[in-house]
């Protein structure tokens, strides 16, 4: 009655019941947040420990496992059980990446291996099947980036890179094989590159042959299928393994190396390695086809797809912004180390820096 006889008292009984009504789904807002954020660290602490034991008791081969991203996949799939082999051609670097391993707790055998030529790859498979009895799965991601102007790039650096991320995991697959077929949970992953999908100015060798590696990884994949090996294509973006110091420049080669470094360390275009290796053996788990790794990656190929002359614009304006030194300048390469200049401010390249000593690089 009172209520209905003072219209002021009507409007605060009104706001009175408005406040405990506020006040009651806000306590349900709480509840139901504090809910969805249980439920999404349960399904969390799950999903991390579905994925410890996944490899449990297999073989696992790694080429270019001494450093960057092969060092990754190898912590990710060490800490999922794997015992893995590391095959490189530095014998330093895999016993500093054995030594990183075995502080993990995570089991490691080192193969000293040039991957340039057939021979060195079949006698190295033959030396892990002798310790080990068996492979399981093979990881091919040994590799190796030239930045240069195409007129500097000569046939012997064409040569390396199809070497390298072409013959190489053919002839480690071709060795492999008769042993993935014995495994009861076979893989192959093989580690292409964004710019197996789109070319990107000042890199033709390593578009080329990471190119031809997408298209006989995919092959791969249709044949093998019936026999129950998975084959994974994996094409990551820029990553910060710190592997631009380990890049190799010619040219101008500083101005080259600045771009370079500094697109690796830019957030919105890079990847950490960690959060790469732990996506790339998820795949290889699940035995998914294929994979791209970063948000700009995801993106090229979108557009690339959808709009490639559009792509092949943009790609020819920015190498209009690339160094450009004469055609006779000097072919002889330099490292990231040696291309440097004081001039590039530490704090443009500062992540990818960071990912240097982290990754044996």
């Amino acid at each position: 009655m009172a209520c209905s006889a003072c219209p002021l008292r009507s409007i605060g009984c009104g706001v009175a019941i408005n406040a405990q009504t506020y006040s009651h789904m806000n306590k349900r807002w709480i509840v139901a947040g504090a809910g969805l954020v249980a439920a999404l660290s349960v399904g969390g602490m799950i999903s991390r420990r579905k994925r410890v034991g996944q490899f449990q008791g297999r073989v696992v081969v790694i080429t270019g496992g001494s450093r960057g991203l092969g060092l990754a996949l190898a912590r990710e799939f060490g800490t999922r059980g794997a015992l893995v082999a590391l095959v490189a051609r530095d014998e330093a670097e895999l016993n500093r990446a054995r030594a990183d391993l075995s502080e993990r707790g995570i089991r490691c055998a080192i193969y000293v291996c040039d991957l340039g030529s057939a021979d060195p790859i079949r006698a190295t498979v033959e030396a892990i099947i002798s310790d080990h009895g068996k492979i399981d799965a093979v990881v091919n991601n040994a590799g190796m980036m030239l930045v240069a102007p195409f007129d500097l790039a000569d046939d012997q650096d064409f040569k390396i890179a199809m070497d390298l991320h072409f013959w190489a995991p053919y002839h480690m697959i071709k060795a492999a094989l008769p042993h993935l077929r014995k495994s009861q949970c076979p893989r192959i992953v093989n580690i292409s590159s964004i710019g197996g999908h789109v070319a990107v100015p000042h890199m033709a060798p390593y578009a080329a042959s990471k190119f031809a590696l997408v298209g006989f990884s995919d092959a791969l994949r249709a044949e093998l299928a019936s026999e129950g090996i998975r084959v994974t294509t994996v094409a990551p973006g820029l990553m910060r393994t710190g592997s631009h110091v380990n890049a190799l420049f010619k040219g101008d080669t500083a101005g080259e190396y600045a771009w370079f470094a500094t697109s690796a360390s830019l957030p919105a275009l890079s990847v950490s390695a960690s959060r790469a290796a732990r996506q790339i053996v998820d795949a290889a788990a699940t035995g998914r086809g294929e994979l791209t790794v970063g948000f700009a990656a995801k993106n090229a190929r979108i557009f690339q797809g959808l709009l490639p002359r559009a792509v092949s614009v943009f790609a020819a304006m920015a190498d209009r912004m690339l160094p450009h030194p004469s055609r006779t300048a000097s072919h002889a390469p330099e490292t990231g180390r040696e291309s440097r200049s004081s001039r590039l401010p530490r704090a443009f390249t500062w992540l990818a820096d960071r990912a240097i000593p982290r990754y044996n690089e």
